[in-house]
């Protein structure tokens, strides 16, 4: 869990970085909970009470995890008023990347038909979002570069095993894309919080597929290539973890719940992003969450919802935004974000 060993040191005055544009990209197609009832043992009803969910969004079986970041980084460009190849550094954040090897981000770049700016990717979960927004802060205050897309997708229809109730209703596949720029002193982080545990990698991964079990006939036919998790085990630690990593980097930020906009935690389950804005402090009313139509979308969450937020109008310049995470690992982050 979170402690004062893992967490970040406060830093004195905000990291001056701009968020200059927001993209997504959603498959069209929508999977409603009844659609479900033919496919598991489910129902709308249980569903909901359980997770929140209603919809979620599936790719067609020939969309890879490259296409859907590489549309959400072509929008959130066209929304900076910027080229692709205007970007000098490129960050993906994915668990369901298109192979092994190269990095999805070097998909990424052949699909947007651009080149010579360093591709990397995360992988850190549900968090990698916030992972990619730390890495590109630190690289822009540092000098090393000046316009960064950071984006967050995921196609976890086709890493979840379709007939286990427990995790195939939760997941759902889409990017969100964000151009981080530096800022003039008005905008920036205040504070941020990350970190991980190796030692509950367990408790949520997909067994199969890298060098601990390669691919083999026993191992597809024995599902080691789907997503498995202990779902009360995750939902305790995801809890304590988000909250934790939230609570310190407002502490950091020398900030109070009162002083947040809007709180946009990871959407996993609504049972766990209540109980983490709880212990924040933060009103219900400042919690925004897209889960309900779009399930989890892992490392896309959080783009996507502040996407969401920005186009409602609920997020503006000066406004304060706290998000936070947790993911397969088990990592957690949290940023506190002055718009």
């Amino acid at each position: 869990m979170p402690n004062a060993g893992h967490r970040r040191a406060a830093i004195a005055g905000l990291r001056a970085i701009k968020i200059a544009g927001t993209g997504v990209s959603l498959p069209p197609k929508v999977v409603k909970n009844a659609d479900l009832e033919d496919v598991v043992d489910t129902s709308d009803a249980w569903i909901t009470e359980r997770t929140g969910i209603k919809e979620r969004r599936i790719a067609d079986p020939s969309i890879a995890t490259s296409d859907l970041c590489a549309e959400a980084v072509r929008n959130a460009c066209a929304d900076a008023g910027v080229d692709p190849s205007d970007i000098d550094g490129l960050i993906v954040s994915t668990s369901t990347t298109d192979t092994l090897f190269p990095s999805t981000a070097c998909w990424v770049q052949r699909k947007l038909g651009i080149k010579g700016m360093p591709a990397l990717d995360v992988s850190a979960g549900c968090s990698g979002f916030l992972y990619g927004l730390e890495l590109a802060t630190n690289l822009i205050i540092a000098g090393a570069m000046r316009r960064v897309a950071v984006v967050g997708g995921e196609v976890m229809s086709k890493v979840v095993n379709w007939r286990d109730r427990g995790t195939c209703v939760l997941f759902g596949d889409g990017a969100g894309a964000a151009i981080v720029v530096p800022g003039d002193g008005r905008s920036g982080v205040l504070a941020s919080n990350w970190g991980a545990d190796g030692n509950l990698a367990p408790i949520l991964y997909q067994p199969a597929g890298g060098t601990q079990m390669p691919a083999t006939r026993e191992s597809v036919d024995g599902g080691k290539h789907t997503v498995h998790m202990e779902g009360n085990t995750v939902f305790r630690h995801a809890v304590v973890a988000m909250s934790t990593a939230a609570v310190q980097a407002m502490r950091d930020a020398e900030i109070t719940a009162d002083d947040v906009s809007l709180f946009v935690p990871h959407q996993a389950n609504m049972r766990i992003m209540e109980a983490a804005r709880e212990r924040t402090g933060v009103p219900r009313e400042k919690m925004y969450s897209v889960l309900h139509k779009y399930g989890n979308m892992s490392a896309a969450t959080i783009p996507v919802a502040l996407h969401e937020a920005r186009t409602e109008g609920l997020i503006r310049d000066g406004d304060i935004v706290v998000s936070t995470a947790f993911g397969t690992g088990f990592t957690w982050a949290a940023c506190v974000l002055r718009w």
